[in-house]
């Protein structure tokens, strides 16, 4: 049974409310203002493909901004000093495959349904069951664009953009990666 949208966000924003209530507080009676980074509190893991190589995984720390939008943060590790290395837009099938032109799409954007049934999408929070089965059920109704911000080895970011691709995309168009690359990043 699809869980509607309305019940869906409002049970992530209930454990967004959870968390920004514990995190929010920086000392006692020492509350940071309301902001955009305020909410990120849906954290999933993932490797990635960047130009045939199996990278991750990345740690997404995500929150819902419209009906149609899921906006991330990635980083390279869940320590406080982790990079942060890219941008990840999760927008609904409808939208994205109506905006975005059919060739940019299929090079560019990957299904999210088929990145779960991989098995290569952990979800770290929220850890309720049922939260975690309607944000499963709402993400898999998402296509996803990546923007890599760090280039691999480099000391700082360079300016360079590259756009990775999820695993099972990658391999729908090229063929399995290795099982040894593979097994690897699980």
């Amino acid at each position: 049974m699809k869980l509607s949208k309305v019940f869906f966000l409002s049970l992530i924003m209930i454990s967004m409310t959870a968390a920004c209530a514990t995190a929010g507080d920086q000392a006692a009676g020492d509350k940071a203002p309301p902001s955009p980074l305020d909410g990120y509190t849906i954290h999933v893991s993932a490797p990635h493909v960047m130009d045939g190589e199996v990278m991750g995984p990345f740690h997404h720390y995500c929150k819902p901004i419209n009906d149609d939008i899921i906006q991330c943060i990635l980083f390279e590790s869940t320590e406080p000093n982790a990079r942060m290395t890219e941008v990840e837009y999760m927008v609904s099938k409808k939208l994205a495959r109506e905006v975005i032109p059919e060739w940019s799409h299929k090079q560019n954007w990957h299904d999210h349904k088929q990145e779960i049934d991989t098995g290569r999408v952990a979800v770290h929070y929220p850890t309720d069951k049922k939260t975690v089965e309607g944000l499963v059920n709402h993400v898999a109704e998402t296509d996803g664009i990546i923007f890599h911000l760090w280039p691999k080895g480099a000391p700082i970011p360079d300016g360079s953009v590259g756009i990775p691709q999820s695993v099972g995309h990658w391999e729908a168009m090229h063929g399995k990666i290795g099982e040894m690359i593979s097994e690897s990043v699980k």
